[in-house]
């Protein structure tokens, strides 16, 4: 999947991945998408629930062994 902007959470904690994510996306134009790399058991929830509650998209997450792909469109 194509994105835009890419960060690397891996190793953080809740509720770090999404503070990040928050702050990282800011600096994006609507319609962008960030790729958000994580490796916390937690963000399964944390990162859909962050994009609902924020007005941003989860338009796909994707694992690679330990890591969770998420990809987040800008609302």
């Amino acid at each position: 999947m194509e994105f835009d902007d890419d960060l690397d959470a891996v190793g953080l904690l809740c509720p770090l991945p999404v503070l990040k994510a928050r702050k990282r996306l800011k600096s994006l134009a609507s319609g962008q998408v960030l790729r958000l790399q994580a490796t916390d058991p937690a963000a399964v929830i944390d990162v859909p629930h962050f994009c609902a509650e924020q007005g941003h998209i989860l338009v796909g997450q994707e694992e690679h062994e330990a890591v969770t792909l998420y990809f987040i469109r800008k609302g």
